[in-house]
């Protein structure tokens, strides 16, 4: 990592379907060895289950999934005379969605279900309700955060 600039942020073009950078980001997350046409099929495949089951824009469902599943509070190491503290830090925004996409993907990756467009399909509906294990996840990194709460004052 460079010490003097930080490189710039590159622009992520909004997707074809729902002209999101969020669902752009979340393909691009989901491609695996470069296969971005897979990924698209499985992401809108998946999305038109969430519709039909839902019965609401699906845009609208993955948009309230992310939200629920990103976390405001992590924990982070820092040692400090020869021990490790868990240390709970804020989360910036940009980390945030990063951290939500990932759980939410691997979430659906550890499901029971035939295709990858089922099991994320579930998982998104899950999370978009407040439950699954996308957030489930999250709510473990806030008790472990609240539980070292303590330590809090040797953040830098």
């Amino acid at each position: 990592m460079p010490r003097r600039y930080r490189p710039p942020k590159r622009q992520i073009p909004p997707d074809i379907r729902y002209n999101s950078v969020l669902v752009q980001k979340f393909i691009n997350r989901m491609m695996r060895g470069g296969k971005k046409s897979v990924a698209q099929r499985v992401f809108y495949r998946a999305m038109d289950l969430v519709e039909a089951r839902a019965k609401r824009p699906a845009l609208e469902v993955f948009e309230k999934a992310i939200a629920n599943v990103a976390p405001a509070v992590e924990v982070k190491p820092r040692r400090v005379g020869g021990s490790t503290y868990q240390i709970p830090v804020e989360v910036p925004d940009h980390r945030r969605v990063s951290l939500a996409i990932r759980w939410i993907l691997e979430a659906a990756n550890k499901r029971h279900g035939h295709g990858m467009a089922e099991k994320l399909s579930a998982e998104l509906l899950d999370a978009a309700n407040g439950v699954g294990a996308a957030v489930k996840k999250r709510e473990d990194t806030y008790k472990m955060a609240e539980a070292n709460r303590a330590f809090a004052h040797l953040r830098w």
